[in-house]
């Protein structure tokens, strides 16, 4: 689809173009497609595959070695798991879908409104919404119940905002109010952009008797938003159902994966290729074996017809991959996501990490990625917002040159009480302000100071509200607009009222209606803004705030020695850590309007490069502006800012932070959030203005500070190394006027050059980008809405709470995570090398060593929750001793708990572990004969003995792995062993031997071999072996080369 066409009213010719109608289906599965369809999805995860491949195998008689409910009964048990998690989510959205799709509103057909269910609303059919009514479909608002056509809109299904937004319809809709019969004959075509995700952009005509009108995302609802204060409103439906933007939004977001995640999948592999190792030289063993002794056993294990050593030396490959399989873990994977799953809950329940003035908790958005938390080594920073409290007070300003707030007004300020505005009867009572002069100043009507007032009431998007006479609520899209639209409010302009086409301010008491022809938006790449107004006079003017840098490339020459001095003041507010914007104002003539009118209707109504045609008007028209002056606005630094970069930085933690503002407000920033400190001799500054200056300045650096002020230049590719290897030998570095492109640049560079982990942190729309582009992407709920926070993996509402966040729950989570893979890897290698050795004397006739129900429930039910609980509640450290001691941090970072080095060293482990496990019980039983000369040198008894050393030694290496301990671990663990034995005894009894005799062949092997003292002895003499030499490795470890954390421990014990 290229274009949107719709008729008003014409449901046939909109039928024509075959457009969705309003049902949405968000449900993956039906009743007959979930089984195949979620098992297709299932068995495209290479673990399951594989053990789908040895399943079958295990049917083969020549191959099999295993009955097939060894395999099978772990692989449906993991697959029923996830299969019941799909089914129950699909449920709950055909619910949802069923209840969204049966909701009921007004559409207007044959004249007459009609309760219609939702999923039959029609593109094209105009619609009755009502107030607190959701919004049925993507409507172009037609009229509404409220003066001036506007309507109240919440929009927190959409972005998560909870502050109402406000939508106007053009006048000429308006016009129809809620007259049935005029709003039935109402014809108005509509052309559009066809569907798309874009919430904040709609572009479109409306054709209307002849005449074309521009429509944009101020005179749309969109579905998903709720109608607030508004009676009632009629809308036309523009897309319905899956066209929608809140459908076309709800896409797939990107998958993001730790290193743990790429390191497990690597390790897997490999496993695979030492699994298919491992069975060749059993099948070679086995050949050598069949031809040297194989004939011998003929007498009475004859072969099966054909079958020579060659062919037994194949199937004897695929026998050891099924007896060997248990080195690749089936449960490894479901393991981890509860782990994750838990320790995302740990974070969710932080009190610690609430903040109750907003009644905002921590929230893990994604349950993949906390173990990366632990392991973070740059952090990217917005600065307002989220080093700020984006609370904006209007401070101080500069009106053609005189600078209203000079050192001695302060002192004079705070020493007198705050300006008494009782004179206006419309003035804010919350604004404070000290400066008595400049109050003189407006009242004594300085032509200049009333022109700059009038400027910061007239030029922003600020919608007002008054419920009761005279109190006046401001609706901003930004705090910064709201700070400076009150503070005009206050000196006696109050902006009153808006409409399409009007501007209503009462200026020192005088009702005045400006006459509006034309906004000029602010965007990312202007970053300015104007408006072209007409004054009751007749009098055309246009007035302009933005960035200095932007507004002084537009200034008038005549303005150069203003621009000095109002430089200066620049300079002195940003050094105080103020925002500022420069305001600039241009008469124009009526005949160069009458022309400029015309080009702006016809690039607004424009379809194709609408945006373009605008900007070249715009540029062409802010030209030659005439200098107003200057405003600074104060935004207060969050609670324990400095503290949290002070902490992180101990972490080895490097902080970049990405603002938009001035070099000189961001460098005081960095002063008082501790970034720099005074001590700081060498501050580098990257200035220049072409790329090869640029590029010399990088080359120059060696220093060790870095606010860095990059233009585009040094995001360039052949000057993006000189930026990062530059950048990477600072300590701190700063960057000013960023775009919101440029920060995820920045993050991209560090990510992609240096083997880093990164976090970024943001909490404004501005910051989206650079959120998904770093690993880990943290969003501040603050006051710019909640795109960042739907954009995020983790949540919370203050900077301070990230220092928790990394140096406790991320500390903790990779700890814990590294913890169970290698303990995890150990005891699944350990069972496996058993029946290695045991190859050698069982003719590497692929025979399994432990009882095959034991091989069945050993990782699902006897060493499954033991794990569990140690990967949950362990600490090496409590977390105020986290706190503490920041540099505990480091080793998450060099990846010094689990690596493919750490990996090979839990191998060698095992293979010492499992040597002693089979040779130890193989020579202790091997001539062994019971208390009455029986003999219980059999098969079983050994397979049994075997197998109760194996969980023995486990359970006590599991026991040492622990350093935290919980009644939980405590009851897993004794659970798991008594389990064990229950299991055991009731298996190996003559109840089960008699209803199942060949499921259960080992009859009486328990209770014959459990109860000589000579078999203890050898369980204990397997465990001291196994475990002795560990504990006295770990002692000489910490003896000679002490970690970090073993430096912190004990003096902690």
């Amino acid at each position: 689809e290229e274009e949107r066409h719709l008729r008003a009213n014409d449901r046939p010719f909109n039928l024509s173009y075959h457009y969705a109608n309003n049902a949405i289906k968000t449900s993956k599965y039906n009743i007959f497609t979930f089984l195949p369809l979620n098992l297709f999805e299932q068995f495209r995860r290479l673990a399951n595959a594989y053990f789908l491949f040895l399943m079958m195998l295990q049917v083969i008689p020549q191959v099999s070695s295993l009955s097939w409910f060894t395999t099978a009964v772990p692989l449906i048990l993991v697959l029923s798991i996830t299969a019941v998690k799909d089914a129950s989510d699909d449920i709950n959205r055909h619910k949802s879908d069923k209840q969204v799709n049966n909701r009921r509103v007004d559409v207007l057909i044959d004249g007459q409104l009609k309760k219609e269910k939702w999923m039959n609303v029609q593109v094209g059919d105009i619609i009755k919404l009502e107030n607190n009514e959701f919004v049925t479909a993507d409507l172009l608002l037609l009229s509404s119940s409220e003066p001036l056509n506007l309507v109240y809109v919440e929009t927190a299904e959409l972005d998560g905002e909870t502050n109402l937004k406000v939508k106007q319809a053009l006048t000429v809709t308006g016009e129809l109010g809620d007259n049935i019969d005029v709003l039935a004959s109402f014809n108005g075509e509509v052309r559009g952009e066809p569907p798309n995700n874009r919430l904040d952009k709609f572009k479109g005509i409306l054709s209307l008797d002849g005449q074309t009108y521009a429509l944009d995302n101020d005179k749309v609802l969109l579905r998903g938003c709720t109608l607030r204060n508004t009676e009632w409103c009629f809308g036309l439906v523009i897309f319905g159902g899956p066209d929608t933007k809140l459908m076309q939004n709800s896409g797939k977001t990107t998958f993001k994966r730790t290193s743990i995640d790429h390191l497990m999948n690597v390790l897997v592999l490999c496993i695979f290729g030492f699994l298919a190792s491992m069975c060749t030289v059993l099948a070679i063993g086995n050949a050598i074996w069949e031809y040297k002794e194989g004939t011998a056993f003929t007498a009475f294990l004859p072969r099966e017809p054909g079958v020579d050593s060659g062919l037994s030396s194949f199937l004897t490959f695929w026998s050891y991959v099924i007896v060997l399989n248990t080195v690749v873990p089936i449960s490894l994977y479901v393991s981890v996501e509860i782990i994750r799953l838990g320790n995302s809950f740990f974070i969710d329940w932080d009190r610690k990490m609430y903040y109750p003035k907003s009644d905002t908790p921590a929230q893990a958005r994604t349950t993949t990625l906390n173990e990366e938390l632990g392991q973070i080594k740059y952090i990217f920073s917005d600065k307002t917002g989220t080093l700020t409290q984006n609370i904006m007070t209007f401070n101080k300003c500069s009106i053609n040159g005189k600078n209203t707030c000079t050192q001695l007004h302060v002192l004079l300020n705070y020493l007198s009480q705050k300006v008494d505005f009782s004179w206006n009867r419309l003035a804010d009572p919350k604004f404070d302000f000290h400066d008595h002069s400049l109050v003189e100043t407006v009242k004594e009507g300085n032509l200049e100071a009333q022109n700059f007032f009038r400027l910061l009431a007239l030029c922003h998007t600020v919608m007002p509200e008054e419920k009761k006479e005279g109190e006046l609520f401001y609706q901003a899209q930004s705090p910064d607009e709201g700070a400076l639209v009150t503070a005009a409010r206050n000196f006696g302009f109050v902006f009153r009222q808006r409409t399409p086409e009007t501007i209503t301010v009462v200026e020192m008491g005088r009702q005045v209606v400006y006459e509006l022809l034309a906004v000029l938006d602010f965007n990312n790449v202007r970053k300015r803004m104007s408006v072209i107004v007409r004054s009751p006079e007749g009098k055309l003017t246009l007035f302009c705030k933005g960035a200095d840098t932007i507004i002084y490339e537009r200034l008038h020459s005549s303005c150069n020695k203003l621009k000095d001095v109002t430089t200066e003041h620049l300079n002195e507010y940003a050094g105080e850590g103020l925002r500022t914007l420069v305001l600039a104002y241009k008469d124009l003539d009526e005949s160069y309007m009458e022309g400029f009118k015309r080009r702006h209707h016809e690039a607004s109504t424009a379809m194709d490069g609408r945006e373009e045609r605008l900007d070249e008007l715009y540029e062409e028209i802010e030209k030659d502006l005439m200098l107003l002056g200057a405003t600074a606005v104060e935004d207060k630094l969050q609670d324990g800012v400095p503290q949290t970069i002070e902490q992180l930085a101990k972490a080895d933690i490097k902080i970049w932070v990405l603002t938009g503002d001035k070099q000189e407000t961001a460098e005081n920033i960095g002063y008082s959030c501790n970034m720099l400190r005074e001590n700081m001799k060498d501050i580098f500054i990257v200035a220049a203005n072409t790329a090869e200056e640029v590029k010399v300045e990088l080359c120059l650096m060696m220093g060790a500070f870095l606010p860095l002020h990059p233009q585009a230049f040094a995001l360039e590719k052949d000057l993006q190394l000189e930026l990062l290897r530059t950048a990477c030998m600072c300590q701190t570095v700063i960057c000013c006027r960023v775009t919101p492109l440029q920060k995820a640049q920045v993050v991209q560079l560090v990510k992609k050059y240096k083997q880093a982990v990164t976090l970024a942190i943001g909490d404004g729309a501005n910051d989206v980008s650079m959120i998904k582009a770093a690993h880990i992407g943290v969003g501040i709920s603050g006051q710019e809405g909640m795109q960042a926070v739907l954009s995020s993996d983790y949540s919370f509402a203050q900077f301070r709470y990230l220092q928790r966040l990394l140096l406790v729950h991320g500390r903790w989570s990779y700890l814990r995570m590294c913890k169970f893979l290698r303990y995890f890897f150990y005891k699944n290698f350990t069972f496996t090398f058993v029946h290695f050795w045991y190859a050698f004397f069982c003719g590497f006739s692929a025979q399994t060593v432990y009882d095959e129900w034991f091989i069945t429930v050993y990782n699902l039910v006897y060493t499954a929750l033991p794990v569990l609980g140690m990967s949950l509640f362990d600490q090496d450290v409590n977390d105020r001793w986290s706190f503490q001691y920041p540099q505990l941090y480091t080793p998450g970072q060099l990846n010094m708990y689990f690596s493919k080095k750490a990996f090979v060293r839990c191998m060698m482990h095992s293979c010492y572990s499992s040597l002693i496990l089979f040779f130890i019980p193989w020579a202790a039983i091997y001539d062994t004969v019971r208390d009455d000369g029986k003999d219980i040198a059999d098969y079983q008894s050994f397979a049994l003995l075997a197998q109760t050393c194996l969980l023995f030694v486990v359970s006590i290496q599991l026991c040492l792995d622990t350093h935290y301990w919980t009644a939980v671990n405590q009851f897993f663990i004794w659970g798991s062993l008594a389990a064990y034995f229950a299991v055991t005894f009731t298996m190996y009894s003559n109840g089960m031997f008699f209803i199942f005799t060949s499921a259960f062949p080992f009859i009486g092997t328990a209770r014959n071999s459990l109860n000589q003292p000579n078999i203890w002895l050898t369980i204990f003499l397997t465990s001291l072996l196994c475990i002795l030499p560990v504990v006295a490795f770990r002692f000489i470890v910490i003896l000679l080369r002490p970690t970090i954390n073993d430096k912190v421990r004990t003096p902690e014990t």
